[in-house]
């Protein structure tokens, strides 16, 4: 359990691209990183308005001398310091994504990314060459990962409390995008926008996350072929898409399905995750993400709870507040952190052992994700044929 106790001896040098005062997932990030004393923010380039930037940073408690106008100037200046910062976190637009890991990298310095690295399988390819050379890490911000059920699930599944994994039924289909509310909202506008988010918007910016939650509970599972079918149902919006169904088949036989939605009128959220095996079934709801769903054919329905005694240890370890109490975002963003610093300081000790079994969303998740969009995108330009996964 985690008790408030900082994860590594010291604090490591923290900076922030983007995130500024008009940001919500700013404000996660630095609430996720702060929280258990395992980064100190010090540096950042926060707003692409130099001055309004500033301003925010100071109100942070940044130093002004410390508060840049773009993220190369920050890069430069914190290089030259002794106290430069070791480690960055990018929250800004998905298309200035691979530049500056890439130049973070470059600049010797451990990376957190939000979600899609880069654009391209190319992209990803070589960001994951650059973090072997230069010995850095690069943590994916697949912030749902972070609530401990999904280690349960996890767990069991490995224990093989399921059997052999026969279906993977995904979805994250919420309703707030059914009408062309981008025109009115800035926020919303650049995420339909193929300039800034690339060939997909629900398949990037919904879908990449509840597949990597199955990935996350089921690894030995690997995606053999796909055929995917993606609409437009705000017209403007093409040629990006608002809903998407995609059919996967994995090595094993398995078949997996997602179902991508931002017009799913009524629904708040709607991301879920059931996976069925020839004994049971576990089913995760992150609009409930303190229970998971254990079906055992034959026998009542059995509802775990975070926090309890009978959960696996791994799972356990990322409990804050012991049963009973609601966790939620906040929390689980916080659990990512924490294992984003303790693979930043183990790879800087090059302690391989430590490394070689301590999960955490990597760069080849990142990297797993942009290709999988890829896939789904050929897959759709084909008139919805299968295409080879590998």
């Amino acid at each position: 359990m985690i008790n408030g106790s900082k994860p590594l001896a010291r604090s490591l040098r923290w900076g922030m691209v983007g995130g500024g005062g008009t940001s919500q997932i700013g404000y996660i990030h630095r609430s996720a990183a702060l929280r258990d004393g395992a980064f100190t923010l010090l540096a950042g380039a926060f707003d692409i308005d130099a001055e309004r930037g500033r301003d925010f940073g100071r109100s942070l408690g940044v130093a002004a001398e410390r508060c840049y106008a773009d993220y190369a100037e920050m890069f430069r200046a914190e290089a030259a310091r002794a106290d430069g910062i070791e480690a960055v976190s990018i929250a800004t637009p998905n298309n200035t994504h691979y530049a500056i890991c890439r130049a973070a990298l470059e600049a010797g310095l451990h990376v957190v990314c939000e979600k899609p690295l880069c654009f391209s399988v190319e992209e990803a390819q070589a960001l994951a060459a650059l973090c072997e050379r230069q010995r850095k890490v690069i943590g994916v911000t697949y912030g749902y990962a972070g609530h401990q059920m999904i280690l349960q699930a996890r767990q069991m599944i490995a224990d093989g409390r399921l059997g052999e994994i026969r279906l993977v039924n995904m979805q994250f289909a919420h309703g707030f995008h059914a009408a062309a509310v981008e025109q009115d909202n800035p926020s919303t506008r650049w995420r339909v926008d193929p300039r800034f988010v690339g060939p997909s918007y629900v398949l990037g910016d919904l879908a990449t996350h509840t597949l990597f939650l199955a990935e996350t509970m089921a690894p030995q599972l690997k995606i053999r072929r796909l055929i995917c079918s993606r609409q437009s149902f705000v017209p403007s919006r093409a040629p990006l898409e608002d809903n998407a169904y995609v059919l996967m088949e994995y090595h094993n036989g398995a078949i997996g399905s997602v179902w991508a939605s931002a017009v799913n009128c009524g629904s708040m959220h709607g991301q879920k995750v059931r996976i069925v095996g020839e004994k049971a079934s576990l089913e995760w709801w992150d609009e409930q993400p303190n229970q998971l769903r254990f079906e055992v054919q034959g026998e009542p329905v059995r509802i775990l709870e975070r926090g309890m005694p009978y959960l696996a240890a791994s799972a356990l370890a990322d409990d804050r507040i012991g049963g009973g109490h609601a966790e939620g975002l906040f929390e689980a963003w916080s659990n990512l952190y924490r294992r984003f610093a303790l693979a930043m300081d183990a790879t800087d000790r090059r302690d391989a052992a430590f490394l070689a079994d301590f999960w955490y969303p990597d760069v080849q998740a990142g990297a797993l994700g942009v290709k999988w969009v890829a896939r789904c995108v050929q897959s759709a330009e084909t008139d919805a044929g299968w295409v080879a996964f590998d």
